[in-house]
């Protein structure tokens, strides 16, 4: 299977492929980085790229394969032109140079429709016959693995042994989810390149080189709910999501203190049937993530509102304080349990839409009593 049969395992429907990216938004810090350490000289063999899923990790290693490739002297910057050749061999997936490891569909399986969970470790062994083509032009070699975390053990095992001793003229770009996921000794043996989440300047920026329009008065609340990543701030463009989170906050009552039961049924019946699976995940994702937003504000954390919405119930939860801070705290965790549950059980979802939030507004109600609220249950 070469490269350009090979299925991006997580790229967002809609979204360009990263080695097609047109460009890279946001990080220089790690691209200067990048360049100051090649030209002093001191090129690593093997770099970690870490951060957030959609944050241009792997636009980021594609670049850089480009540079490294097509250029045996640092260049000015990684912008490689579209008509170098190895531009465009990297483009179609056909450069001999490059060698990219990632989730893919099992070769043992007719005709598959997914791709696997993991990196599996025949992928990593097939590196040692990339290692010992010959390559007419000679040069700089590329291995990308994406991502690092997706490889089970025995992979992970394997590719430490070639990074320990690491092929001449070779450099692993390893993409990083997390590092809790990546082994010590591998972590060791790499350089890391810290990528930052993207402001939403250049959150916009890189949707647009996407296809994506992001109407200016959205541009802030979408960083925030997308925590800076394009490919979520994609999803939430795909899925009206900023007017959905608004929503989740209209069916709490201005106190932050009790859940409107009939708005709650509307929306649980919006994420019925197979057609709105997304709009599912996403009252999941969105009610988690308000959640724990509402819990760092009631614990005097710095988090500015992203919407007005928000904004009412941030007042709220503030000024109830700590008390406030540990039941949305465990309200968050209670919603995570629940949404991995409901999903490893494909349990229904207007039912689980429900019952979460109505063990939601039984917490609230101890808090209000708790409390002295007093404050009447909005039907």
């Amino acid at each position: 299977m070469s490269d350009s049969d090979i299925p991006a395992a997580d790229i967002t429907p809609g979204c360009p492929h990263p080695r097609l990216a047109p460009a890279l938004h946001g990080q220089r810090s790690a691209e200067a980085a990048f360049l100051d350490s090649w030209r002093a000289g001191r090129l690593h063999h093997a770099w970690l790229l870490t951060g957030a899923k959609g944050i241009g990790k792997a636009t980021l290693a594609y670049r850089l394969a480009r540079a490294l490739i097509a250029d045996s002297q640092p260049p000015v910057d990684l912008a490689t032109p579209p008509d170098c050749p190895v531009a465009r061999r990297i483009a179609a997936g056909s450069e001999p140079r490059l060698r990219v490891l990632t989730r893919i569909p099992d070769p043992k399986i007719k005709n598959p429709t997914r791709n696997r969970t993991v990196i599996a470790v025949d992928q990593a062994r097939d590196l040692g016959g990339f290692f010992a083509l010959s390559i007419p032009d000679g040069g700089r070699r590329v291995a990308i693995v994406d991502a690092i975390d997706e490889a089970n053990p025995q992979t992970a095992n394997a590719l430490l042994k070639i990074l320990e001793e690491p092929p001449a003229e070779t450099v692993f770009l390893l993409i990083c989810d997390g590092l809790s996921g990546v082994l010590p000794t591998i972590r060791s043996r790499c350089r890391r390149l810290d990528l930052a989440p993207l402001g939403p300047a250049d959150l916009a920026a890189a949707l647009s080189g996407a296809g994506l329009a992001v109407p200016d008065q959205a541009a802030d609340a979408l960083a925030a709910l997308a925590g800076g990543s394009a490919s979520a701030a994609a999803r939430l463009l795909a899925g009206e999501g900023i007017a959905l989170y608004d929503r989740l906050c209209a069916l709490l009552a201005p106190t932050g203190t009790a859940v409107n039961r009939a708005r709650l049924m509307a929306l649980a019946e919006s994420a019925a049937g197979r057609a709105a699976e997304e709009r599912y995940a996403l009252i999941l994702d969105l009610g988690l993530l308000l959640a724990t937003r509402l819990a760092r504000a009631a614990a005097g954390l710095t988090t500015s509102p992203a919407t007005e919405a928000e904004g009412r119930l941030t007042q709220a939860v503030r000024a109830q304080g700590h008390p406030a801070a540990l039941t949305w705290a465990e309200v968050a965790e209670d919603m995570a349990t629940r949404a991995a549950t409901a999903r490893a059980g494909n349990l229904d979802p207007a039912r689980t839409v429900i019952d979460t939030w109505l063990t939601l507004s039984d917490r609230l109600a101890a808090l209000e009593q708790g409390m002295g609220l007093g404050h009447p249950t909005p039907a």
